[in-house]
């Protein structure tokens, strides 16, 4: 399939980049995949298992999507990831560090599994793919983009999630660290913190009828986020829009935090 023109404005067109998305079968992720490649970005996912249903959306956009898969809780394959992705495309542009987990658990029963299992993948992972990014960026000479996934639980501590709250309030702290020592490089390192969204990992939330109520309650948009509601964030922050956006974690939230 020949790629369309992608119909944005100069500033907001991603034609001839790179993106590397990690996580990218499902939810919040796939929308983020696709909405690049929407704007003209080929796409790497990096993925535990097969992306079946982003490879079949992604044919649509007619770019060029290229399936990794790995499992990011170990850092050791973060090299072979980058590598591949070069091989395959000839070069990262962007990064968009979506990967993790949750657990739920009341504080007083957390074990030191679920602590570990997610503060790996949420946090650990999430530094050590930006450094192999930046590093790859540098080496191009062309700067770059980062954009990580931080979440509500940036801002605030929830309930029965410590390992997630702890690795959430992380990812926000790092995405700061990275942008005062890159931006010199023409790095730019940003987060989105999505609000509620219906995905996989809040399943448990939106069955639990009186939960479900309670939060629609406190959501001034009155509904749960979907994937599409990141589609123009994301592009924008991997854009030449956000050259001069450097740190910030930008909420994607229903007006939640305005509460």
């Amino acid at each position: 399939m020949t790629p369309s023109a992608p119909s944005t404005s100069p500033a907001f067109d991603l034609t001839g980049k790179v993106a590397l998305v990690t996580g990218c079968d499902t939810g919040l992720g796939q929308g983020m995949a696709l909405a690049l490649a929407r704007a003209g970005a080929d796409v790497v996912g990096v993925n535990l298992s097969e992306p079946r249903e982003t490879i079949a959306r992604m044919a649509e956009t007619g770019r060029r999507f290229v399936d990794v898969r790995a499992n990011l809780s170990d850092v050791a394959v973060i090299p072979d990831v980058m590598s591949r992705a070069v091989a395959a495309l000839g070069r990262v542009d962007i990064l968009v560090n979506n990967a993790g987990i949750i657990r739920r658990e009341d504080a007083l029963k957390f074990s030191e599994k679920d602590w570990d299992d997610v503060m790996n993948l949420n946090v650990k992972t999430v530094f050590f793919m930006s450094q192999a990014a930046a590093r790859q960026f540098i080496a191009q000479g062309s700067g770059g983009k980062i954009i990580n996934i931080a979440s509500m639980l940036s801002f605030q501590g929830g309930i029965r999630v410590p390992s997630y709250t702890a690795s959430k309030s992380g990812v926000m702290g790092i995405t700061r660290l990275m942008a005062n020592e890159w931006a010199a490089q023409r790095i730019n390192v940003n987060a989105i913190a999505p609000g509620y969204m219906a995905t996989n990992n809040t399943a448990q939330l939106r069955a639990d009828e009186s939960r479900n109520q309670a939060i629609l309650e406190r959501i001034p948009a009155g509904r749960w986020g979907t994937p599409d509601d990141l589609a123009g964030p994301v592009v924008f922050l991997a854009s030449q829009a956000a050259d001069y956006v450097n740190g910030y974690t930008l909420a994607v939230d229903g007006g939640w935090l305005a509460r």
